[in-house]
């Protein structure tokens, strides 16, 4: 293969999800594709699907929890497919049970996963990308970064930690004048097959608080930023309202998600035996792009900038003002 016919990205968590959709989104747009995850499977199924867009793809398994093997697989996208302009983390793991239900084993793997996993995938595709002072990091964030929400506990707290290393590592290359990109693309509710093979200890099948989006949806958001990437990118309304609410009013964000979203994320009447599901280990037969919603999730969204959503925000305040005046 010539290294040269092709941008070169990485994608972290690439077997299933928004993962698998956005490998599709950057094949369509000519990308050579690196594949990341646990699954053989998943990543062989992924890769076969990659085939018809005729980019190089190159796929390895490793647990991002383990960040030697991340850099080694770095350094073999390199080797193989050129330099990496662009790197994507994606790769989650959740538990849905109450705190009170959580054993600190699987705290500490849903941390080591999702937020030191993202850590791992960073510093990797930052020693590949300083040597030539270019590059894209892009995390894959959710409303959930910044507007918890019960039952999730475990996987709040990691997006919420991935917000804060990434806020502070771009002070750290402003400071240093580097040339490299960082950005966080926060999603909405998203069908995945994430609430088929999550640990679930709520004895009762679950679902996205909705209103659910197709994964189509993140992949062309995580795509957008590629080539101008923002601070921020706000993906669909209920984001906004997420965000924005948490800002202006917590309090009372607190006794709504404690009254709507407990109960929006259990299927009524849908009895489900305690699963271990994919915590530890990868499950098998269900990596897909989507999950069960497909039938209500929406197909489109609004995004904005963080930036813009605040200068927007200052112009109705203004105007306001000069209406009571």
């Amino acid at each position: 293969m010539n290294k040269v016919d092709h941008r070169v990205v990485v994608i972290c968590g690439a077997s299933a999800g928004v993962g698998r959709a956005t490998a599709h989104a950057f094949a369509a747009a000519g990308y050579a594709i690196g594949l990341l995850a646990r699954s053989d499977e998943g990543l062989a199924l992924t890769e076969e699907e990659l085939q018809a867009y005729g980019v190089p793809t190159l796929a390895v398994s490793v647990d991002v929890a383990d960040a030697q093997a991340l850099t080694l697989a770095g350094q073999r996208f390199e080797a193989e497919l050129g330099p990496v302009d662009v790197w994507i983390n994606s790769a989650m793991v959740t538990v849905f049970a109450a705190v009170e239900q959580l054993m600190p084993d699987e705290i500490r793997r849903v941390t080591e996963v999702t937020y030191l996993g993202t850590v791992h995938g960073t510093l990797a595709a930052l020693a590949l990308m300083r040597p030539r002072n270019r590059g894209v990091i892009i995390q894959v964030g959710s409303a959930l970064a910044y507007r918890a929400i019960p039952l999730q506990s475990a996987y709040c707290g990691a997006k919420f930690a991935i917000r804060g290393f990434t806020d502070s590592l771009r002070c750290e290359l402003i400071h240093q004048g580097s040339s490299i990109k960082l950005c966080m693309v926060q999603l909405p509710a998203i069908n995945t097959p994430q609430f088929d093979w999550a640990r679930n200890k709520l004895g009762k099948r679950v679902q996205p608080v909705p209103p659910i989006h197709d994964p189509e949806v993140a992949a062309r958001a995580i795509l957008s930023v590629a080539s101008a990437p923002p601070r921020e990118l706000w993906v669909g309304t209920p984001t906004f309202k997420a965000i924005i609410g948490t800002l202006l009013f917590p309090g009372l964000l607190d006794r709504l998600m404690a009254r709507a979203a407990w109960s929006g994320q259990m299927v009524d009447d849908t009895q489900a035996e305690p699963e271990a599901g994919n915590l530890f280990e990868p499950v098998n037969g269900l990596h897909e792009v989507r999950g069960r919603f497909t039938r209500n999730a929406r197909k489109h969204a609004w995004t904005l900038s963080a930036s813009r959503v605040v200068a927007v925000l200052g112009i109705c305040a203004v105007l306001l003002a000069l209406l009571l005046i």
